[in-house]
């Protein structure tokens, strides 16, 4: 092979990688958010939570409840979680869009009563402007 076949082999192994490199670095971020988001949700942080979601986001409850954006806000600031975390996340992406699964435990109080949370969930983030934002989110509890 020519030196200049060579070269030409090896940009286009190169320009190859580039997409699957910014999926991965996209995933990463989004993985970073959901552990963002958990932050702001257990100190009742519904102003960083506004700038994650997206006008239109929607989410549905582990009890089925469905709520728009302004909704959730308005829940985020009445809850009291004192400990979240996300277990077992995976990110899948489909271009613009990086669905994200996996379980999740929640502990906290509320109406003066201590509770524990475990289920599963998956959010949905779309890239817009070079931004991710969450669109949609769906829990629904694991029962023992």
């Amino acid at each position: 092979m020519t030196r200049r076949g060579r070269v030409v082999l090896s940009m286009s192994l190169l320009l190859t990688c580039i997409p699957v490199l910014a999926q991965e670095s996209d995933k990463a971020r989004v993985l970073a958010l959901e552990n963002a988001w958990n932050e702001a949700e257990g100190h009742n942080d519904a102003n960083a939570l506004a700038v994650l979601t997206a006008p239109t986001f929607v989410y549905t409850d582990a009890d089925g409840s469905f709520m728009n954006k302004q909704q959730f806000l308005a829940s985020i600031r009445q809850s009291s979680p004192s400990h979240i975390v996300n277990e077992g996340m995976k990110a899948e992406s489909y271009g613009d869009t990086i669905l994200v699964t996996g379980t999740y435990r929640e502990q906290g109080s509320e109406n003066g009563k201590p509770f524990v949370h475990h289920g599963r969930f998956i959010d949905v983030w779309v890239e817009k402007d070079g931004q991710w934002f969450c669109v949609a989110s769906h829990e629904t509890p694991i029962l023992h």
